[in-house]
C-alpha cells in the first residue's frame, strides 16, 4: 500500500477546510441527495462526500456505507485531491498503490473507485464526491462529466 501524499498546499487546504466549520457536522440534504445522484448515474451501490483530513476522510454524506471515516493513510480520496483530473482506479486489485489496501481486502472490498474533487472558493481541494463499487468498473466520458457537474455542486 503506497501512503497518499499532501496535497502540495496542504496547510493552505486544511486551514480553509477547518474554517469552513463543517467536519463532525449534521446530515445535510444537499450533500445526501449529491451523493444519491452519484451512485445513480454512474450505477454504483456506493457514493460519498468525503472531506480529508490532517489524519482521516469523513463522510459528510453516504450512501451505501455504514463507515462514517477512515484513517487518511488507506483513504482513496487523499490519492484524489493531489490529481489534477478526476481520480479513477479501474480495479483496486491491480492497482499498486491499493492492491493490500485493507478496504479492498476481502470479496466486497473496494474494485472501482472515482472521485472528483470538492474545492473551495480559491480552487484548494477539501475532498471528493466519490463513487466506488465492489466490482471493477471502466469509467465512461459521461459519466465523469457527471460525477464532476455534481462535486462542483458540492463545492458550492
Amino acid at each position: 500500500m503506497i501512503t497518499p501524499p499532501n496535497h502540495p498546499q496542504e496547510q493552505a487546504r486544511l486551514d480553509s477546510l477547518y474554517a469552513h466549520q463543517i467536519l463532525d457536522t449534521g446530515a445535510d440534504q444537499s450533500f445526501d441527495d449529491l451523493a444519491q445522484l452519484a451512485a445513480q448515474l454512474c450505477g454504483v451501490p456506493v457514493a460519498l462526500v468525503s472531506l480529508v483530513d490532517k489524519d482521516r476522510q469523513w463522510f459528510k454524506a453516504r450512501v451505501g456505507m455504514d463507515l462514517m471515516e477512515t484513517n487518511r493513510d488507506v483513504s482513496f480520496c487523499a490519492h484524489a485531491i493531489c490529481e489534477d483530473q478526476t481520480f479513477v482506479v479501474e480495479d483496486a486489485t491491480k492497482d499498486k498503490r491499493f492492491h493490500d489496501n485493507p478496504l479492498v481486502a476481502g470479496e466486497d472490498g473496494i474494485r472501482f473507485y472515482a472521485g472528483a474533487k470538492v474545492c473551495d472558493d480559491k480552487g484548494l481541494p477539501m475532498g471528493t464526491l466519490c463513487i466506488i463499487d465492489n466490482k471493477p468498473h471502466t469509467f465512461s466520458g459521461e459519466q465523469k462529466h457527471q460525477l464532476e457537474q455534481l462535486a462542483n455542486q458540492a463545492s458550492r
